[in-house]
This record gives C-alpha cells, sequence and structure tokens, in this order.
C-alpha cells in the first residue's frame, strides 16, 4: 500500500504542480476566477492604498473623538471612539494578513503564511468584544449616576465621524465578496458611518431635551452594535481555524461531484480546509477499479473543482483495487 500510494501521490503531484501549485497558479486564477477572487489576488495592490488612508483618517479621528468624548464629558462619544478604534484594529490586522499571506512559502511554512488571514479575523473579533465590554461598563455607571453633556460638541464631531467612516467604506466596497478581511473592514465602516449617525441624533435629542440619560443609553446601543456585527466574524474565523469546510462549498456537492467522474467507483478521505480567508485546499482518495485514469482526468478533475467550487489546490490520490485495505478508507478514520 505505502508504495503505490507514494507512487501515485507522487506521479499526481508532477502532473498538477505545473496546472496549480506553483507560481503560476495566481496568474492562472486571475483568466478564469469571477471578479470577486480577482480582487483578493491584488489585495495589497488595489486594497493596500485603501487601508493606508482607512488607518491614518481613522486613527487622526478616534484621537479627536477621544479628546473631544473627554472634554464634553459624553459617553456616547467615547463609545464611538471606541468603535473607531476597533476598526483601526481590524484595518491593521486585515492589512497585515493581506500583505503576510503574499509570503512565499518556505521549507517549513509549505503554504507559505497565508493562514495569518484568518488569525487576524479571529484576533479581529476577540479585541472587539473587549472593547465592547470596557465601555459597556463606564454606560451602565452613567446610567446610575447621569452628568452633565455638552451636546453640541457631540452633535459636530460625530458628524465628521460619519464622513470619515462612509469615505473609508467606500474605499473596500468592491473587495468585500471575496474575502472575509476586506469585508470585515468594509462591515465595520458601513457600522460606524450608522452608528455616527446615531450619536448625532442622540446628542440632538440632549440639546432639545436636556435628558442626560440618552448619552449612555447611546452607548450602550453602540456596544450592541459591536458585538452584533462582531458575532459573525467570530464564528466564521473560528471555524475557519478549526479547519472547517467554507460556509461557501456543499462538502455533498464536492463528494457527488467526485464520485460521478468517469471510472470513480467510490471515494474516502476526503478533506476540504481553508488555507487562507480565500483559498480552500481538498484532499480526497479514489477508487478506479478499471485502472489509473492518467494525467489528464487529474487536470480536468482540479479544474472542475476550481470552476464549481472554488476549491483551488487539490491533491487527489488514485487507488486501483477496491479492496485496497487503505488505513484511510473508513470515514471515522482521519
Amino acid at each position: 500500500m505505502s508504495h503505490s500510494h507514494s507512487h501515485s501521490h507522487h506521479g499526481h503531484h508532477h502532473d498538477h504542480a505545473a496546472h496549480a501549485h506553483d507560481h503560476g497558479h495566481a496568474h492562472d486564477d486571475h483568466a478564469h476566477d469571477d471578479h470577486a477572487h480577482h480582487g483578493h489576488h491584488h489585495a495589497p495592490v488595489d486594497f493596500g492604498r485603501a487601508f493606508l488612508i482607512g488607518i491614518t483618517l481613522n486613527t487622526a479621528f478616534v484621537g479627536i473623538e477621544s479628546l473631544y468624548g473627554y472634554l464634553a464629558n459624553s459617553t456616547a462619544l467615547l463609545a464611538d471612539a471606541g468603535h473607531n478604534l476597533s476598526d483601526v484594529l481590524g484595518l491593521a490586522t486585515a492589512w497585515i494578513a493581506a500583505v503576510l499571506s503574499k509570503r512565499a512559502p518556505t521549507a517549513r511554512y509549505t503554504y507559505g503564511l497565508r493562514n495569518t488571514s484568518i488569525l487576524a479575523a479571529l484576533a479581529n473579533a476577540v479585541l472587539l468584544l473587549i472593547a465592547s465590554g470596557a465601555i459597556l461598563l463606564e454606560a451602565v455607571q452613567r446610567l446610575i449616576e447621569p452628568e452633565p453633556v455638552k451636546s453640541l460638541t457631540i452633535i459636530v464631531v460625530a458628524a465628521i465621524g460619519i464622513l470619515v467612516n462612509g469615505a473609508t467604506a467606500w474605499l473596500f466596497a468592491s473587495g468585500q465578496k471575496g474575502d472575509i478581511n476586506i469585508r470585515g473592514a468594509y462591515l465595520h465602516m458601513m457600522a460606524d458611518a450608522g452608528v455616527s449617525a446615531g450619536v448625532v441624533i442622540a446628542g440632538l435629542i440632549i440639546m432639545q431635551t436636556g435628558w442626560l440619560w440618552i448619552d449612555p443609553l447611546t452607548s450602550l446601543a453602540v456596544v450592541g452594535v459591536i458585538v452584533w456585527s462582531t458575532w459573525s466574524l467570530l464564528r466564521e474565523s473560528t471555524a475557519m481555524s478549526l479547519a472547517a469546510v467554507p460556509a461557501s462549498i456543499d462538502p455533498a456537492a464536492v463528494r457527488a461531484m467526485l464520485a460521478s467522474r468517469p471510472g470513480v467507483s467510490s471515494i474516502h478521505d476526503l478533506h476540504i480546509w481553508p488555507m487562507s480567508t480565500t483559498e480552500t485546499a481538498l484532499t480526497a482518495h479514489l477508487v478506479t477499479p478499471g485502472g489509473h485514469p492518467g494525467d489528464g482526468f487529474l487536470v480536468e478533475t482540479c479544474q472542475l473543482l476550481q470552476e464549481h467550487f472554488r476549491i483551488n489546490h487539490s491533491t487527489i490520490q488514485i487507488e486501483i483495487s477496491e479492496h485496497s485495505n487503505c488505513a484511510l478508507a473508513p470515514d471515522h478514520v482521519i
């Protein structure tokens, strides 16, 4: 078994290397993939400037908003600043991940550092939840003992926030379909523009009515927005770090497609996992009792996986005998 296994695997690897494992892969990808994926391969090029502008704008604004939040004695402004800070962190982690995921593979890091994009998404979600906790604490104290706030300052500063966040969101709008990190950046910015709008409205209400409890109440609503938008990011990035099949892929459909390939009598040891937030790998053993179907079959199967499921790194092992006693054949064996 071990001899035939290594041989078939080896043969496959050579034939496939030219097709996809190589540097040629990325270019090959541009030619026949859809726009969303296409956007990802340029992430540092397309979005490097977007990240830089976004981080600079938002960092400056967080400084201003924190200062005026403190001066105006407003937890709503401080909460909004916290939300904007979380964006700066999110943008920075997503940018670092986009850059690192382009690093070439080494002998030890055979996938390069693509997986950093998954770690970044996870770290980002955790940071946001920690920030939310701190704001929540302050808001609850203020609800118990309301303090006077400068409503005009709140209105003006939050209005600037709408502009800053809206502009930054627009920078990322095009890439949000293809990459969870770009989408994370986009969603945060959109949520922030909405949150800043909410703070403006709160400022107007306080100005009209003098109700001080509106301020901490608004900051609680902001925390709600942060937690709500972060939860799915946390769930998705956790699943990715546990090598779960990406949400966009139906494993049963992949299995059915492979099982329906000519000459294949059965399939086992099928694994589909994310190499990064945008790239997916697959391994499978196909049993073909009629003999080895040849290199053309392997190339074509890999192309089908790429076209139908956007799985761009497939390794397929061929077993000739139905009774090869492959140690990995039973479903419960990993």
